[in-house]
C-alpha cells in the first residue's frame, strides 16, 4: 500500500513539473511574436517597409556599399610556380672504395676544386707503386734491347766490310744482318712496353687522385652551397655513386606554366613581380628569361622561366611562388569592387543603389579586366554606388538599409528621414 502511494506522489510531481514547463514555453513563444501597430491611412509607412512605397511586409535589407570609380587599371597575368636553383651539380665518386671522410655538410659553402671528401687510398697507392715498378722493369728491358741493338749493328757493319774484301762469306753477312734486324725489333717492342707502363702508371696516379673528391662545376668560380648529402662516412661507394649536390642560389629560376591565350603576350625580358608565402608583402623583381617553343598537348600550357636576382639568398629552391606579369595599362577605367559582381537569371551584373527610393536596381554589365580587388565595367556606363555585401538577399527593386558611413567625398551619408 505504501509503495502504491509513493508511486502516485511521484507521478503527481512529474505531472506538475511538465505543466510548468509547458507554461514557460507558451510564455516564451508569446513574447517573440511581434505586434503590428496600426498606422494612419495614407501614411507612407502604411504602404510597406520601404520608404516611398513597396509591398506590404517586405523588410529592408541591410547592405554595405562602395562607389563606382574611375582609375588606371593594370591588366595583370597571375601565375603560380616553383623556384629552382640557377645551376645544380651532383658530385660523384670516380672510383670505388670506402668513404673515409666527408668534409662538408648541408648548407656549407664550397669553392671550385675544393676537397669535400676522401676515399680510402691504400689500394690505389699500391696500384701506383706496382705500376711504377712495372715501368722500371720496362725501361730496364729497353736499355738492354738498345745495348743488344748497338752490338748487332757494329757486328753487321764489320761483316759488311769483311764481305767487301771477300774475307767473309755471304751467308755469315746475311746472319749478321738478320741479327741486327731482330735486335732493332726488340728495341721497338721494349719502347712500346715502356709507353704502355707509363700509361698504366698515369692511370693509377689518376685513380689515386680521385680518392680526394673535389667539388667541380662549369661556369664561374663563385661559391656554391651544399644542398643535399647522399652518403655518410664509412659507406662503400661504387664509381658514379652520388655524394653531395652543389647549387648556386645567388640567382633563382621560377618556372611557371601559361595557357595559349597568354602565351603570345609574354616576351623575353618582360618584368615580373614574384611573391612567396615565406615573405608575405615582400615583392621580388624578376624578368622573363626563357620561353618554351612548344606547348604540352596534355595541358595546352608552355613553360616560362623567370630569372630572379637573389643576392641575400632569401629565396630557396622548392619554394612555392606567385608571379604577376603586366600585359596592359588601361587609363580611366570604370571599376567596381569584385565583391559587387553577382549573377541573376544567368546574367552577371551589379546592384546599383537608388538613394532617393532607398532601393536596389539590378544592372547587367559586361566585365573587362579583373584583378583581386576590382573589375572593369565595359558596358553600360555606370556611376553612383553599388552593393558589395548582402546581395544574396536582394532582387531587383528590393528595399535597402545603408549603414552610417562616409560618402566618397568624405561627408557622412544621410538616411532618407534625415534628408526630409
Amino acid at each position: 500500500m505504501k509503495k502504491l502511494i509513493g508511486i502516485i506522489i511521484i507521478l503527481a510531481l512529474l505531472g506538475l513539473l511538465g505543466w510548468r514547463i509547458y507554461q514557460r514555453i507558451q510564455e516564451a513563444s508569446a513574447s517573440k511574436t511581434p505586434t503590428r501597430q496600426p498606422t494612419a491611412a495614407g501614411s507612407p509607412q502604411g504602404q510597406g517597409s520601404r520608404p516611398g512605397g513597396g509591398t506590404f511586409g517586405k523588410q529592408a535589407v541591410a547592405v554595405e556599399v562602395a562607389p563606382v570609380k574611375q582609375q588606371t587599371l593594370q591588366e595583370m597575368g597571375q601565375y603560380t610556380g616553383s623556384l629552382s636553383p640557377q645551376s645544380q651539380f651532383v658530385v660523384t665518386a670516380n672510383v670505388s672504395g670506402r668513404l673515409e671522410r666527408l668534409l662538408v655538410n648541408i648548407g656549407d659553402r664550397v669553392k671550385q676544386n675544393q676537397v669535400i671528401a676522401t676515399i680510402d687510398a691504400e689500394l690505389f697507392q699500391q696500384q701506383v707503386e706496382r705500376a711504377q715498378a712495372d715501368l722500371d722493369v720496362a725501361k730496364a728491358n729497353l736499355t738492354e734491347a738498345e745495348s743488344t741493338l748497338f752490338a748487332a749493328q757494329r757486328e753487321f757493319e764489320r761483316s759488311k766490310t769483311l764481305s767487301q774484301g771477300n774475307i767473309l762469306s755471304q751467308s755469315k753477312l746475311d746472319a749478321a744482318e738478320a741479327e741486327y734486324n731482330a735486335a732493332e725489333a726488340r728495341v721497338k717492342v721494349a719502347q712500346a712496353n715502356v709507353a704502355s707502363r707509363e700509361s698504366a702508371l698515369k692511370t693509377a696516379q689518376l685513380n689515386l687522385s680521385y680518392t680526394s673528391v673535389k667539388a667541380t662545376w662549369s661556369g664561374d668560380k663563385g661559391e656554391r652551397v651544399i644542398a643535399e648529402r647522399f652518403a655518410s662516412e664509412g659507406a662503400l661507394l661504387k664509381a658514379n655513386d652520388q655524394i653531395v649536390s652543389v647549387v648556386d642560389i645567388r640567382s633563382i629560376i621560377c618556372v611557371i606554366n601559361v595557357i595559349e591565350r597568354d602565351y603570345f603576350r609574354i616576351k623575353p625580358g618582360q618584368q615580373a613581380s614574384v611573391t612567396t608565402d615565406a615573405f608575405p608583402g615582400q615583392i621580388f623583381d624578376g624578368r622573363v628569361a626563357r620561353i618554351a617553343p612548344i606547348l604540352k598537348e596534355t595541358s595546352r600550357q608552355a613553360a616560362i622561366e623567370i630569372d630572379i636576382p637573389n643576392p641575400n639568398e632569401l629565396l630557396k629552391p622548392g619554394m612555392f611562388a606567385r608571379v604577376q606579369l603586366q600585359f596592359d595599362e588601361i587609363p580611366n577605367a570604370t571599376v567596381v569592387p569584385v565583391a559587387a559582381l553577382v549573377r541573376r537569371n544567368e546574367q552577371q551584373g551589379v546592384f546599383v543603389v537608388d538613394e532617393q527610393q532607398m532601393s536596389a536596381k539590378f544592372v547587367p554589365v559586361t566585365v573587362g579586366v579583373t584583378n583581386a580587388e576590382v573589375a572593369q565595367i565595359l558596358a553600360p556606363p555606370l556611376s553612383g554606388i553599388v552593393v558589395t555585401l548582402g546581395q544574396h538577399l536582394l532582387e531587383d527593386g528590393s528595399s535597402l538599409t545603408l549603414p552610417q558611413q562616409q560618402t566618397p567625398d568624405g561627408e557622412r551619408r544621410q538616411r532618407p528621414e534625415e534628408r526630409r
